[in-house]
């Protein structure tokens, strides 16, 4: 079994400019939200989401609901490259045959969310070849079944509610 080094972050200014890096374990103990992230959604033709649960053994937010895909940028990685990787990593997709757009960059400052990120969405009907070590289950959800589904006790990983309420309702 190969042990994987942890991951190193970025750190980024107000206007999301590098000024320096820190292991993940470090950010997360010490509350930084200057660090970079992307999040994606698989949307359907009826409009419908992907939203998959997380797995009990995640760090964070076990066997929470999720955003269809998401992951931390690496250091000297550009939210683009990220996005392929976890793509890949998490879904099985291939972004050069996926068609996706960017919704929005956002600002934890600005926007509330937990950190400097970039939310895509991917349009497709198919299920995907999701990592079975990341989610345990998955739903296709209208936006409100979502938000009604949380509303009733399920628990979502931090930013999903406010992603959903922003690019969905």
């Amino acid at each position: 079994m190969q042990i994987n080094p942890e991951e190193i972050l970025d750190l980024v200014d107000e206007n999301d400019k590098v000024i320096g890096s820190k292991p993940r374990s470090e950010i997360y103990a010490e509350g930084l939200n200057n660090f970079r992230v992307v999040n994606a959604f698989v949307i359907n033709s009826e409009g419908k989401i992907w939203i998959p649960r997380r797995t009990v053994n995640k760090r964070i937010f076990p066997l929470g609901l999720d955003m269809s895909m998401g992951g931390h940028v690496d250091t000297g990685e550009s939210y683009e490259t990220a996005f392929k990787r976890e793509l890949a990593e998490e879904l099985n997709l291939n972004v050069e045959i996926t068609p996706y757009s960017l919704l929005g960059h956002l600002n934890p400052n600005k926007d509330g969310v937990s950190a400097f990120m970039n939310v895509y969405e991917i349009k497709s009907d198919i299920v995907p070849d999701y990592n079975k070590e990341d989610y345990i289950e998955y739903f296709w959800l209208t936006p409100k079944e979502l938000l009604d589904k949380l509303a009733q006790g399920d628990k979502p990983k931090e930013d999903l509610p406010k992603l959903i309420k922003k690019f969905y309702q």
